[in-house]
């Protein structure tokens, strides 16, 4: 009998803060915070930069909630129209944006294309638990909010 009745609580409870969170998010006021990530301020590449691109650490939220790290390379020639065509880059599974992705993203901001390379969930400077965990559909997901992140740039041609 207790057991059933705690089962019942529990429930109660969980249905009240869905419903919150639901009426909130209809209203707008429950906006997905960003967890606060802890990122290198100094150069950790395997590879220089290049002299024709900027760099910033840029970090972004998935639709899961899971808060991305980034790096963004930046052509230091401004196209024609003002605007860059944008890439999204990532390693496979276990590879951080410090080695392959950040190299080829460096690359290609020398030819002209506004890049980021991120770390996905789980892994590196990024968010989400439990950590060094592949997950297809989340990954899926990484990209597409890269994706989103990017066509909202002020410099990037959606």
């Amino acid at each position: 009998m207790k057991k059933s009745l705690k089962t019942v609580a529990v429930l109660a409870v969980a249905l009240l803060a869905s419903g919150e969170a639901f009426a909130k998010s209809k209203t707008g006021e429950n906006k997905v915070k960003m967890e606060k990530l802890k990122l290198e301020t100094k150069w950790d590449k395997t590879f220089a930069l290049s002299e024709k691109v900027t760099h910033k650490k840029v970090t972004f939220t998935n639709h899961f909630g899971i808060t991305l790290a980034a790096d963004m390379y930046t052509p230091k020639t401004l196209p024609k129209n003002g605007k860059f065509a944008a890439i999204a880059i990532s390693g496979p599974f276990g590879a951080v944006k410090e080695q392959a992705s950040g190299f080829y993203a460096n690359k290609m901001a020398e030819r002209g294309f506004l890049t980021i390379a991120f770390d996905p969930s789980f892994t590196g400077e990024s968010g989400g638990q439990p950590r060094y965990m592949n997950s297809p559909d989340i990954n899926t997901e990484d990209f597409q909010a890269a994706v989103d992140f990017l066509s909202v740039q002020e410099n990037v041609d959606p």
